[in-house]
């Protein structure tokens, strides 16, 4: 299968490093293109990394992080890509134990994969 022929069944929210350039090439071997979105009733605070090599790949020793607030008025701006399905087990790779990955509605309609921090509560 060449990389023409990749289904790009998935769809990614970032908010963080994984909009970096040499996060994507490092974690898909791809620039990603992105579409500009928000993910409502999210606030975004910072974590500290403690992993090496994810400090190495994205260079940032802190990386945001978001938790549901459940508040309309709180709203994180991001990226959504498309990607494929190994692509996203690549991006559970590269994403630390702080983080989940859920599903989540975004401003747009869009159904996404995002990483909240793993103690966030889930939206009711």
């Amino acid at each position: 299968m060449t990389s023409t022929d990749q289904v790009y069944s998935e769809r990614l929210f970032s908010y963080g490093t994984l909009q970096l350039e040499q996060v994507q090439l490092a974690t898909f071997g791809r620039k990603l293109d992105g579409d500009a979105d928000q993910m409502p009733a999210y606030a975004l605070t910072m974590l500290k990394i403690e992993d090496a090599a994810v400090v190495a790949t994205s260079g940032k020793t802190h990386h945001p992080v978001v938790t549901y607030s459940g508040n309309p008025a709180d709203s994180v701006s991001g990226m959504v890509f498309a990607i494929t399905p190994a692509e996203l087990q690549h991006a559970d790779d590269y994403e630390v134990d702080a983080y989940r990955r859920d599903r989540v509605v975004l401003a747009s309609g869009v159904s996404a994969w995002v990483y909240v921090d793993a103690q966030s509560a889930r939206p009711e």
